[in-house]
Order: C-alpha cells, then sequence, then structure tokens
C-alpha cells in the first residue's frame, strides 16, 4: 500500500468512527425511544414548594435524562381537577399521572391509606424500609391494579406534627367534644375519645381557628404550617402526628400508559420517582428546623402530647384495625406485613441510633452544639 492510498483509507476510517462516537455519544435513551408528554395532576398548591415540588422533581430529571424525549408537565390542584380528585383524574386517563397521598382516598377503601400512612405506624426511615426491600411496593401495587393505577413512592414529610390548639390539652378529658380539623383515619380514631373531627380544606382552616368554628386544626410541620400562619389564632402546637410518622406521598400513573412505556422509559420513571422520594424528606429535614425556632419566637408554644393520650390513642387504633382486618383481606394482608416489619425496626432503632440521638439531643439542651 503506497502512503496516499494509505491516508485517504485511513481518512475515510476517521470519518466513520467519528460518527460512530457521535452516535455513541447521543443519549441512548433518545435514539430508542419516542417523544412523550404526559400531564400530571398534584394535590397540592404550588405555594407549598416542598410538597408540590416534589413532582417537579421527577419532571426536570426524566426531561434531562431523555434529551427532552419524556416529559411530564405539572399541573397544581385546581388546575385541571380539584386536589383531591388527583387519583380519580388518573385513573379515567383525563391525565396520565398524579402526585397526590393515599389517604385522601380512604373513603373508597381503607387500603388506599395504607400506602400513605396510619396511625402508629413507622416513621419515615421505616416506612422507606418496609417499601422499598419489605415489599411494601408491590403489595400496594396488588391494590392499586385493581384501581387501574400504578404507583410509586414521590415524597415523605417526616414525622408531622400533631396540630394546633386554641387551649392546652393535658387530659383525655380535654378531648371531649373538641372539633378538630383532622381527616381520614386519624379522625375515626379520635372520634372514639370525644373528638368531632371536622373536614376542611387548608384553606378554610385559618379562618375557621380565628372565629372559633374549630378548636384545634393538624396540617403538616413547621415549613408548611408557618406559611398559613396559625400560630396566630391557636398558639398551643403540639406534637407528634402520631397519625403520619412517616406518611408517603405517591406518583400515581394510569396503569394502562404506564404499561406502554418502554423498559428504559421504567426504569427511569423508577430511579427519578425514588430521587424526588429521598429529595422531599432531606427539604423538609433541613426546613422544619429553621421554621420551629421562627415559630415559637413569634409566639406559638410547643407542648407534647400526655402519655395517658398517646396510649389512649394507640389502643383505640389498634381497636380500629382489629374491625378492618376482620372484613377487608387486602388491609388485613397489607397492615399484617407493616406491623411485623414494625416490631424489628424499632427493636433496632432503640440500640444505636435512639443512643447516638438522645445522646447528641442532651448536648443540645447544654449548649455545646
Amino acid at each position: 500500500m503506497d502512503r496516499r492510498s494509505f491516508i485517504r483509507k485511513a481518512g475515510a476510517t476517521g470519518v466513520g468512527a467519528a460518527a460512530a462516537a457521535a452516535a455513541l455519544a447521543a443519549p441512548a435513551v433518545a435514539q430508542s425511544n419516542p417523544k412523550i408528554t404526559w400531564r400530571l395532576a398534584s394535590s397540592f398548591p404550588k405555594s407549598l414548594d416542598t410538597i408540590y415540588g416534589g413532582a417537579e422533581v421527577l419532571s426536570k430529571m426524566l426531561s434531562e435524562a431523555t434529551d427532552g424525549n419524556f416529559k411530564i408537565q405539572v399541573f397544581a390542584a385546581g388546575e385541571i381537577v380539584p386536589g383531591l380528585q388527583a387519583a380519580d383524574a388518573a385513573i379515567a386517563g383525563t391525565v396520565e399521572a398524579c402526585h397526590t397521598v393515599g389517604y385522601y382516598y380512604w373513603g373508597k377503601d381503607p387500603v388506599w391509606a395504607l400506602g400513605a400512612d396510619v396511625p402508629f405506624a413507622l416513621n419515615a426511615r421505616g416506612r422507606n424500609a418496609w417499601q422499598y426491600h419489605g415489599g411494601g411496593i408491590d403489595l400496594f401495587n396488588e391494590f392499586m391494579a385493581k384501581q387501574g393505577l400504578f404507583a410509586l413512592p414521590g415524597g415523605n414529610t417526616g414525622t408531622q406534627m400533631g396540630g394546633w390548639f386554641r387551649k392546652e390539652i393535658n387530659t383525655l378529658d380535654d378531648l371531649k367534644g373538641l372539633k378538630m380539623r383532622i381527616g381520614g383515619f386519624a379522625g375515626k380514631v379520635v372520634e372514639r375519645l370525644g373528638v368531632v373531627p371536622q373536614q376542611l380544606a387548608g384553606g378554610d382552616i385559618y379562618p375557621a381557628l380565628e372565629k372559633g368554628t374549630i378548636d384545634a386544626a393538624e396540617w403538616v410541620g413547621p415549613y408548611d404550617d408557618e406559611k398559613l400562619g396559625f400560630h396566630k389564632v391557636a398558639p398551643y402546637y403540639y406534637y407528634p402526628g402520631w397519625w403520619e410518622g412517616g406518611p408517603t406521598v405517591h406518583f400515581m400513573f394510569n396503569k394502562s400508559k404506564y404499561e406502554e412505556l418502554s423498559p428504559a422509559y421504567k426504569s427511569l420513571l423508577h430511579t427519578a420517582a425514588q430521587a424526588a422520594d429521598a429529595d422531599m424528606l432531606q427539604k423538609y429535614d433541613y426546613f422544619n428546623p429553621k421554621a420551629v425556632k421562627s415559630l415559637v419566637a413569634n409566639g406559638a408554644q410547643l407542648r407534647p402530647f400526655s402519655q395517658e393520650i398517646m396510649s389512649a390513642c394507640f389502643d383505640k387504633s389498634n381497636e380500629v384495625y382489629a374491625e378492618m382486618m376482620a372484613s377487608n383481606a387486602d388491609f388485613k394482608k397489607i397492615w399484617e406485613s407493616i406491623v411485623a416489619f414494625r416490631k424489628d425496626h424499632y427493636l433496632w432503632t432503640q440500640v444505636a441510633e435512639y443512643n447516638f440521638d438522645t445522646f447528641m439531643m442532651i448536648q443540645q439542651r447544654a449548649g455545646k452544639l
């Protein structure tokens, strides 16, 4: 082979190699999957940036990973359907997806609540351990399939606060006749202790507390609660929200639409959802400490529920669970799985985690941190 022939062939090979390299540089997903645009209905207003923002995190990650081929447009509560109808819209195919909390729909079937949270279940870490490694996601999706949905965890607030009260609550007698904005499963429990549960939308809580139409209200936690100004009209801020020790927010997808996705898109969807799930809890863990200090500085008075009240609520919760397991096979299957893991989870967490955290809390109270 002469020198000129070699250079010509080498040049041709170089061009071919460059073209191949360019092809490899393009995202593999972009080459093998079509452009898809979905709509997602959120149950939350944009003002609750942490919980609403979970859907935006999912959307951003999918778009970036697919070079813009897989897009999910996020719509706040009320923009397509009211917040508490987000799952219904996904079931009907009005939207392909929603971002919501299962216990909003517990009136349809209490199993919906088990996917999110129920009284005295697990904290956020325990719930995530059960979901991702204890079969919780699959168990919930056995039930979701009957609804025409496929669900993935999409956020967690951590243990919520017990709510805002116009007066101090020291004994069980103080609960009798108390009109409290508290929804779903927890309302069913406290009703047995004499509380009168009230169903109110978020925007109606402040004026109801201010006028005395209700005596107390639970919402989420310091970061979200501060925005609504509850401390101005109900100064006693109780903890913990025993009905929401680790509530999961879910992405729920129309099952038919989900099954149409390619394996690559399904894999990315799972990955992005898990990232959004972790991101929400991290944000709450970062913003809540600042918010609770601000609330106390502006008049909020922190109060723990007494052990008498906690124990009575625990016992009444177990009564409700026994009744539901006796009449609902799906509920029984999932709740028994949670209970089995709960026992081991709290056995383990009282060893290293509890002792480390307790020591560090003592140092914080002593002003050494």
